[in-house]
Order: C-alpha cells, then sequence, then structure tokens
C-alpha cells in the first residue's frame, strides 16, 4: 500500500506561524522533504528520526528540478512512507503545490494539503502595513512578480491599477525596476506609497519605505535581496505609526541557546516573542544510568530517609521513570520530604502533581545544602558530576545523606564547526548558560582553543559564570537562577 503525502505550508519564516496542523503533519512524518527558504527554528522540529531531503529550491535557484521533486515524492509515497513536503509560505499560493500533486494523482497517492500563513500577508504585517484598510483601499491584489528567464512579465497593469488596491508583489525583487516602470506607465501617481519587505517575520526583517517613483533607488541602497515582498498603495503610509516588530527589544540580535534539546524551547521561545534571532545549539545531553542499582537500592529504603534532594528538571524526570519502570506512582514518595533547587526544578514536580517542600531563596547548590531543614537523613538524586558545594554544606552540618547518581551529562553537538564559526565570526554574540554544564559542553563543542572573547556569556547564576570566566568570556549574572532573570539579563544587556 502506498503511504500519504501531505504538503504542509511552513508559513513565512517565524516559527510560531506554523500552524498547528502543520507542526502536528511534521512530527509524525517519516520523510521530510523541504526547501531552503524554510526557516531553521521550523527545520529544527523535523523528527531526528525521519530522512530528511533538502530539494534546495528558491527564488531562480532549483538545483533539482521541479519534475525531479515531484519523483521524490512519488517514490517515497510508493515506499509506503509518511511524506511530508514542507513549503515556504502557503503550498498553494505561487509555490506549485498543484503540480506537485499531479503525479501522486495519477498514481492514487493519498494526499492533504495544509496550508501555510502566506508571506502576501505576514511580511507587510510584521512591517507595520495592514493589507486593508477601509481608509485606504477596498481590495487586495497578489501577483507574481517572477520573470521566466528571457520573459516580460505577463501582469495586465493597467487593471491593476484601476482597482486602486493595495498591490503585493511576490518574488519580485529581480523584477522591481519592470515593476515600477510598468505601474507608472499605466498611470499611477509616482506619490504613490510603496515598501519592500525584506526576510519577513524574521529576526533579520527589514523594510524600506518609498514612493513608487521612488522605490527602485531606496531599494538599490539598501542592497534589498530575495526573499522580499513588494507592496503599493496608500496602507504603506501606516507603516511607522503601526510597526510593532522593528520596536521590540532584542530586534537585530543575535542569542546562542545552549539547553539540552529536551528543554531548549521555552527560553528560545521567549527570547524569540521579544525579537531575538536565536540559534538553538544544545551543547549537552542528559543521559539515564540505567541499570542503575544505587537507585534501585534508596528507592528500596525511601522510608528511611526525611529528605529526597532534587538539584534538576532531569533529575525528576528520571526518578518519574523509575516510579514509572517498577509500576509505581507518586504516592511511593508520601513519606518524604521534597527539596528542590529551584524553581524550574519545582515546576517539574508539578507536573507529576508533586511540590517541593522546600526551595531555597538562592537557586544553588550550596544554599540547598545549607539552608535545607535538619532532622534525618537526607537522599540526593541528581548527576554523576553534581557539585560538591551541596555535599559540603550538609557534612559541615552532620546532616547524614547517600549522594546517589540517577543519569550523566555528556557533551555533544553535531554541528560544533558551524558553532566555531559562530562565536569566532560574530561580533556581539550573545550565549547563554543555565548551568556549568552547558559552559562546559559549549567549550567542548566549540573547542577550548576557541577565541571566546568577541562573545559575552548570559550566566543563570554565580557557579555558571565562574566555569564561563574560566575561559576568557566577557560575563553576565543574572540577579536570580531563573529563566525570568536570564530574560531579564538578555534585555538589559543590549
Amino acid at each position: 500500500m502506498p503511504g500519504k503525502v501531505t504538503l504542509v505550508g511552513a508559513g513565512p519564516g517565524d516559527p510560531g506561524l506554523l500552524t498547528r496542523k502543520g507542526l502536528e503533519a511534521l512530527q509524525n512524518a517519516e520523510v521530510v522533504v523541504y526547501d531552503r527558504l524554510v526557516g531553521p527554528a521550523i527545520l529544527a522540529l523535523m523528527p531526528e528520526q525521519a530522512e530528511q531531503i533538502n530539494v534546495g529550491k528558491q527564488a531562480s535557484h532549483h538545483p533539482i528540478p521541479q519534475d525531479q521533486i515531484n519523483r521524490i515524492l512519488l517514490d517515497k509515497a510508493l515506499e509506503g512512507k509518511n511524506v511530508v513536503r514542507l513549503k515556504g509560505g502557503d503550498p498553494f499560493l505561487f509555490g506549485r503545490g498543484g503540480e506537485e500533486l499531479e503525479l501522486l494523482v495519477q498514481h492514487g497517492v493519498p494526499f492533504e494539503e495544509v496550508p501555510g500563513i502566506t508571506s502576501a500577508i505576514a511580511a507587510p504585517a510584521y512591517g507595520g502595513i495592514p493589507v486593508t484598510h477601509r481608509d485606504c483601499c477596498s481590495s487586495l491584489h497578489i501577483i507574481t512578480g517572477h520573470q521566466r528567464a528571457g520573459k516580460e512579465l505577463d501582469i495586465d497593469f493597467e487593471a491593476l491599477v484601476r482597482t486602486r488596491g493595495t498591490l503585493v508583489f511576490l518574488m519580485g525583487v529581480t523584477a522591481l525596476p519592470n515593476i515600477r516602470a510598468e505601474l507608472l506607465a499605466a498611470g499611477m501617481d509616482p506619490a504613490t506609497p510603496a515598501a519592500v519587505v525584506e526576510r519577513g517575520t524574521t529576526p533579520v526583517q527589514r523594510r524600506i519605505s518609498a514612493t513608487l517613483e521612488t522605490l527602485g533607488q531606496a531599494a538599490e541602497q539598501a542592497r534589498v535581496e530575495s526573499p522580499a515582498v513588494i507592496v503599493v498603495g496608500s496602507v504603506c503610509a501606516l507603516a511607522e505609526q503601526f510597526d510593532w516588530f522593528d520596536s521590540l527589544p532584542l530586534k537585530g540580535k543575535t542569542v546562542v541557546v545552549t539547553r539540552p534539546k529536551e528543554r531548549i524551547g521555552t527560553l528560545s521561545a521567549r527570547l524569540r516573542s521579544l525579537g531575538a534571532q536565536v540559534w538553538e545549539y544544545p551543547c549537552i545531553a542528559t543521559v539515564p544510568l540505567d541499570p542503575c542499582p544505587a537507585l534501585d537500592g534508596a528507592m528500596e529504603r525511601l522510608s528511611q530517609y526525611e529528605w529526597l534532594v532534587l538539584t534538576s528538571p532531569a533529575g525528576v524526570d528520571t526518578l518519574w521513570r523509575w516510579l514509572k519502570d517498577h509500576d509505581r506512582d507518586a504516592r511511593t514518595l508520601g513519606g518524604v520530604k521534597l527539596a528542590a533547587i529551584g524553581p524550574g526544578t519545582d515546576r517539574e514536580l508539578g507536573k507529576y502533581g508533586l511540590r517541593a517542600d522546600y526551595v531555597p531563596e538562592v537557586y544553588d547548590a550550596a544554599h540547598l545544602g545549607a539552608g535545607l531543614p535538619a532532622g534525618g537523613n537526607v537522599l540526593i538524586l541528581r548527576a554523576e558530576e553534581g557539585s560538591p558545594a551541596l555535599t559540603e554544606e550538609l557534612a559541615r552540618r552532620n546532616i547524614a545523606y547517600d549522594d546517589v547518581a540517577t543519569y550523566r551529562t555528556v557533551y555533544e553537538n553535531p554541528r560544533s564547526q558551524e558553532l566555531r564559526e559562530a562565536v569566532e565570526g560574530t561580533e556581539g554574540l550573545l550565549v547563554t548558560f543555565t548551568s556549568a554544564s552547558t559552559v562546559k559542553g559549549f567549550v567542548s563543542s566549540v573547542g577550548a582553543d576557541a577565541d571566546f572573547s568577541r562573545m559575552a556569556g548570559m550566566c543563570i547564576g554565580a557557579q555558571t559564570a565562574a566555569e564561563a570566566q574560566k575561559h576568557g568570556m566577557t560575563v553576565k549574572t543574572a540577579k536570580a537562577a531563573t529563566m525570568d532573570a536570564l530574560v531579564e539579563l538578555i534585555v538589559e544587556g543590549v
């Protein structure tokens, strides 16, 4: 039986504009065939186990011809695979989605189309331009500005001018001089407001505003490149008044997030919402120790402990995995008090209906050990290389403890060379560190011999900052060991 092909519109670049249905299709894909213009943040959502095929397609550059792309979709579907064809914008709006379905129809292959948000609306909106406004126009016209080699634009410019509506040209950067000249020749007022929005909805978006008469010169001076959207109409005059994207506090800033892949999303999403260009380079991963006789033994004698101490969300996950694997649940923890190193670990407990009985005022190992209420034995479940500050404080207070390693932190990054080039080649790069382990993983990925002087390490706590300073980084430390404080530090730092 053949598989299925789903055409998914990835939207114009902002990962937040990928639809829920599109994301669901992508996450269930066995094969993803994608274009070069799909945003990297969306490409990062592709399942690791899926076969990923880059067909390299972008305006005026198709290294894999369209007929071969069509054949790839057919062949993979005939293998019984669940195939996602991931396209920028909307597949059916100048996206050749219809052409890609024709071969599937001929061979009886099931298919579906998931619409995407088109750049024709989204890019102007992020540039402060509403494509319709009742005081300005009563129609919107979306036109392809793409010219086939050696052919003139096949557009009725006089008809467009007569509509007096908003005109949006896609794929028209190369043809901009002709578009401008034809509109003027058709009688459009040279003073008509116009704009070009380059790389719309992405952190590197630029809007170049002008009039129809001056737009070509303005775009040339700004060295506008594809992808870009051309907007012509009186609505463009509203851009400065309605521009919200360029005023975001982190617009134009690049921030590297180094958290483990399973925990990277929350921080990345918050930074993107503030306008930052986020590069996700998870440099560490947590691997449960399995089998783990020390954990088995400690859990069997859990009644002997007064406190169960957890120093990270990963530790909470490992604990819950043990309970599940041994056919147990939260009732097993009913006789022990829970301590968490900080609110992040406490929130992870909350996912399983639990709450920490103690969280220190300062969220680090030393304060956790110094402030843990005395009384009874303590069981610590944490990483193999946990901070000695916790056990040193417990020993100083003569509190008996068992320190059990339940998972190992490993340093890995398959994109190490790419990360090194970013560190050494990007002035003012901000790199977030949420633990000393993320610093070690980052340095291991980039290489200890790298020049870290051009970047700034944005650290969540003093221990993390101390590790970063060992490698010659400029370091800034958040006021508290929380994601809120780290985001605040980044905003204040720019």
